[in-house]
């Protein structure tokens, strides 16, 4: 009678190498340059990818059970805050304007990550780094998903909520982090995952995830907090995979070091530009705040930088280049916008308001080197030329956008902060703007990229011109409904009244 023999208990990495590296195979009618034709057009050479290891040797089976639990917690959630009309327990429906940016900006974003992270799995000749971007590129599309599922109840009470997608193309702010991954999705794989790795995940995530996140429960915003704390666990484990492969980019090849250095200067500035999105959500569209974005900037960008670095150094890599000048300008950016903003607040996808006198306490107190000489002054100036002309204070003309990172060129000289930042450079016959040197840098490395943007302003002065009504309805703009003054909106008076009936009933 044969005997049973319990299989041997396999460890997890060996577990791991039987899932993923050991289902690849040596080609026999293609060479491995036919199959990967990417994989060496960068520059970065790769003598062994077996020297990469996913530090969490996650295999598919555990990711899928993994996320599988997380999404059962996620929706359950979900439920409960539309059944209860959680819509209601925010402060107010000022906080909405912050979920609208959120959604027209950070949700498409995540698409394209997704998108990106499919091309690069197919890309890497390494399986260990492919099997990564795979799981990676599904972690993505949850990420979108997630959150428009959990904006989505807004979506039934207010306005501004409908035409994220669209406006992720057309409206000229919207095209900000659009032109970020369109820059990152058309570089090759290794630079990509410099690009999401590094500037998306490792800057970006960790100061949009956890303070803006923060704000969210701070406001009563379960359905955000609940998103944003299920993906932030994945986040974690983004920036741990890009950080390894740009440490096995360094192992592989000293020549890849000056490479891996000039996508790190690009990136962290690219990064920088789009983050001033999320300070602006921080600072000004939170009606009960945690933080400063500038406090953000110093615990979450400036500590993990300098420590990141730190470990870097044993490679030859440097901070980035305007790396104190991106500290210097958080004590700006959040402002500088802002006031863009609610000067052009006909044109955006969300409602506005001038920063009360309590609000302009708090921002005093955070910015106390900044806010009281640069920005007050202006604040108390909008405010009084309104109150005297009973007129909204617009600015009708058309923005300057910068050439690069497509903010408009509000930005200011580093160290001279009344004074705008103007660049501009010659190219092929063409005159082009930036609103900074580090996007003038990035521009001058490979212009014929970046000379072919596309640019929202540029399309409505040809299509539309002075059809300011015709260039709303293109974007699914509803003009004094989703964009204006949030005071005396339909949003205000809805929630109050609906606020009102729950006080009231109970």
């Amino acid at each position: 009678m044969d005997m049973k023999v319990p299989a041997e208990k396999l460890g997890l990495t060996e577990k791991y190498h039987l899932l993923t590296r050991d289902l690849a195979w040596d080609p026999s009618y293609r060479t491995n340059k036919e199959i990967h034709p990417y994989g060496d057009f960068e520059g970065i050479k790769i003598h062994d990818w077996d020297k990469w290891d996913d530090p969490f040797r996650m295999t598919v089976d555990s990711y899928w059970k993994y996320q599988a639990e997380k999404e059962r917690k996620y929706y359950a959630i979900i439920d409960a805050h539309a059944q209860n009309n959680g819509h209601l327990n925010i402060t107010d429906a000022r906080y909405l304007s912050a979920l609208k940016l959120f959604l027209q900006a950070i949700s498409p974003a995540e698409y394209a990550a997704h998108r990106g992270f499919a091309r690069a799995a197919r890309e890497y000749e390494g399986v260990g780094m492919a099997v990564a971007a795979e799981m990676q590129a599904i972690d993505e599309i949850r990420h979108a998903q997630t959150q428009i599922h959990g904006l989505s109840n807004y979506n039934k009470f207010y306005n501004g909520f409908h035409g994220f997608t669209t406006q992720r193309d057309r409206m000229w702010y919207g095209t900000v982090p659009r032109s970020f991954f369109d820059d990152a999705m058309s570089a090759g794989p290794f630079e990509f995952i410099i690009a999401i790795g590094f500037s998306f995940e490792y800057v970006l995530t960790n100061l949009l995830f956890v303070p803006f996140m923060s704000g969210a429960a701070y406001n009563g915003d379960l359905a955000t907090v609940t998103f944003g704390f299920s993906a932030q666990s994945d986040e974690a484990r983004h920036m741990t995979l890009g950080l390894e492969c740009i440490k096995f980019m360094l192992e592989q090849d000293p020549d890849n070091i000056p490479i891996v250095q000039a996508w790190l200067d690009k990136w962290f500035w690219r990064g920088m530009r789009l983050l001033g999105l999320v300070g602006t959500m921080m600072d000004y569209m939170l009606p009960k705040r945690v933080m400063s974005w500038q406090e953000a900037w110093k615990i979450y960008g400036e500590e993990n930088g300098e420590a990141l670095f730190r470990d870097l150094a044993r490679y030859g890599i440097r901070k980035p280049k305007g790396w104190e000048t991106a500290a210097e300008s958080a004590k700006h950016v959040p402002h500088q916008i802002m006031l863009g903003m609610y000067q052009w607040r006909f044109g955006t996808a969300f409602h506005v308001w001038p920063p009360s006198d309590e609000d302009m306490d708090w921002l005093s107190e955070k910015y106390p080197d900044t806010f009281d000489k640069y920005y007050r002054p202006r604040w108390e100036y909008i405010k009084q030329r309104e109150a005297e002309t009973g007129e909204p204070h617009l600015n009708m003309g058309l923005p300057k956008l910068c050439q690069t990172c497509q903010l408009p060129t509000w930005s200011t000289e580093p160290g001279e902060p009344e004074k705008l930042v103007q660049r501009e450079i010659e190219f092929d016959g063409e005159t082009y703007h930036f609103c900074s040197e580090g996007c003038q840098d990035i521009f001058e490395h490979e212009p014929e990229k970046y000379a072919g943007a596309w640019m929202p302003i540029q399309g409505l002065i040809r299509d539309f011109g002075e059809d300011v009504p015709g260039w709303m309805e293109w974007v699914n703009l509803i003009p004094g409904k989703d964009n204006m003054s949030y005071h005396g909106s339909e949003d205000e008076q809805n929630f109050k009244a609906w606020k009102a009936q729950t006080t009231a009933s109970s």
